[in-house]
C-alpha cells in the first residue's frame, strides 16, 4: 500500500476528485493549505492557498492514480503542485476490523 499525497491548485481539486470518482477510486481525504514551490509565491503572496489531496492506495493502483491527477491539474505553468508518494504499513477498517487491501475501497 502507498499514500499519495498531492498538493494542488484550489482549481483544479473538483475535477481531479470527479475523474477519480469515474476511474473507482472514490475514498479520499482533502485538506485547505497554505504553501510556497520553488518560485517562492507570487508577489505579493508569499505563501499561496493550494489542496493538499491525500489516498492510500493498492500499490497497483498507484500509477493510474497519478496519471489521473498529474493529467487534470497540469496547466504547464509554475504552481501546478506536487505528488509524493509514501509506503504505509497497514490500513484497518474500524466499523468492520478488515486490514490490508480490503480495508481501502
Amino acid at each position: 500500500m502507498k499514500k499519495i499525497e498531492a498538493i494542488l491548485r484550489e482549481e483544479d481539486f473538483e475535477k481531479i476528485k470527479k475523474a477519480l470518482k469515474e476511474a473507482g477510486f472514490v475514498p479520499l481525504t482533502a485538506f485547505p493549505v497554505k504553501g510556497r514551490g520553488v518560485q517562492g509565491g507570487v508577489p505579493p503572496y508569499d505563501m499561496l492557498p493550494k489542496i493538499k489531496l491525500e489516498i492510500v492506495a493498492k500499490d497497483e493502483d498507484v500509477p493510474t492514480i497519478i496519471d489521473i491527477i498529474a493529467e487534470k491539474a497540469r496547466s504547464g505553468a509554475p504552481g501546478d503542485g506536487k505528488i509524493f508518494i509514501l509506503p504505509v504499513e497497514e490500513a484497518i477498517r474500524i466499523r468492520t476490523g478488515e486490514s490490508g487491501d480490503k480495508a481501502l475501497y
